[in-house]
């Protein structure tokens, strides 16, 4: 098969992922051979190109929001027929048998694997997976405008659970990429007014097509005090901003996987019972819940598509924010 490979980290500008010929793997016992027909380009694959995650595989092949057929089965898989449109995400498999993963946070298991990264994923004609951490993807989504849902979407909706917003409540975005883009439209479902700072004027102006009440700069203040934000860009030097504007007992979630440094803050900001807290991974239930949630709605993604030889530059198009919306690698019909 046909794969964009990871020899080695290195800047995206040098073209790090060789397009290549590599075997198709078998599926396990309870695994499935799925045939990719789209994988959306995520800002946690850049992380692994660039080696800004530490590197788990070498060779590997990145992505990790896949969408495409069962090809194969397993001699004990049963959940899923040949033929049957899936998705796979960056939850590939724990180790069901952890303290966190028998208290339902497998999201922390302590012995996880991640689609992409720690296993192959989906810059690939074909990849593999277990069958109990597949979804089934909704009839209304076509295959590219179900990709960005499979992390930009599971994680925006989980980042938005965890900033504890209601209806009525002001929420900030810092950064309007993939997952924020997908994560207003949830947001808004919910009746709460979204407020989104970020750098790009024409991600401001997305912001405001889909439904902000304002949109800014990244380091200008809102007009009101927010309720909680999420910060979906990987700059740490956004956490101060960010606490400013919140009100007292406001969150305030970071939604990425990789973060630069976050400088030093007055005690001040911190203060009157405000929170900072992380968002690792997903677990199942929250990719189930956000998909169910998806189809109700419907989302709407805004997606740019690349062939799959060009996952280089669609990589460098994503740190240079020349993507309005998602990237998505089309590799097959």
């Amino acid at each position: 098969m046909k794969a964009c490979v990871l020899v080695r980290p290195a800047p995206v500008e040098t073209q790090p992922l060789l397009y290549s010929e590599v075997p198709v793997r078998e599926p396990d016992s309870h695994e499935v051979l799925v045939r990719v027909r789209c994988c959306g380009v995520c800002r946690t694959d850049l992380h692994v190109v660039e080696g800004e995650l530490p590197p788990k595989k070498s060779p590997v092949i990145p992505g990790h929001q896949i969408v495409g057929v069962v090809e194969k089965t397993g001699g004990e898989a049963t959940r899923f027929q040949v033929g049957t449109r899936v998705g796979i995400a960056w939850l590939h498999k724990t180790d069901g048998t952890c303290p966190y993963c028998r208290m339902g946070t497998e999201n922390l298991c302590d012995h996880p694997e991640f689609t992409g990264y720690t296993v192959d994923g989906g810059y690939a004609e074909y990849v593999v997976a277990p069958e109990q951490f597949v979804y089934p993807i909704p009839l209304q989504f076509a295959d590219e405008q179900a990709a960005p849902l499979l992390c930009a979407g599971i994680i925006g909706f989980r980042s938005l659970r965890l900033s504890g917003i209601k209806a009525g409540g002001r929420l900030g975005f810092y950064g309007f990429g993939a997952a924020g883009h997908v994560a207003i439209q949830v947001a808004r479902h919910w009746g709460v007014e979204v407020y989104a700072a970020t750098r790009d004027v024409r991600h401001r102006r997305l912001a405001m097509e889909l439904g902000a009440k304002w949109a800014g700069e990244t380091f200008a203040e809102p007009p009101v005090k927010l309720d909680a934000a999420i910060v979906f860009a990987p700059a740490g030097e956004i956490v101060p901003a960010a606490l400013k504007v919140l009100r007292k007992g406001g969150t305030l979630v970071l939604g990425g996987i990789h973060m630069s440094a976050i400088p030093s803050f007055d005690y001040e900001l911190l203060y009157q019972e405000r929170i900072i807290r992380s968002v690792a991974n997903n677990t199942r239930q929250d990719g189930e819940d956000f998909l169910h949630v998806a189809g109700e709605i419907p989302i709407k993604t805004r997606v740019q598509l690349y062939p799959l030889a060009d996952a280089n530059k669609a990589l460098d198009a994503l740190k240079n924010d020349a993507i309005e919306g998602a990237a998505v690698l089309q590799v097959s019909s």
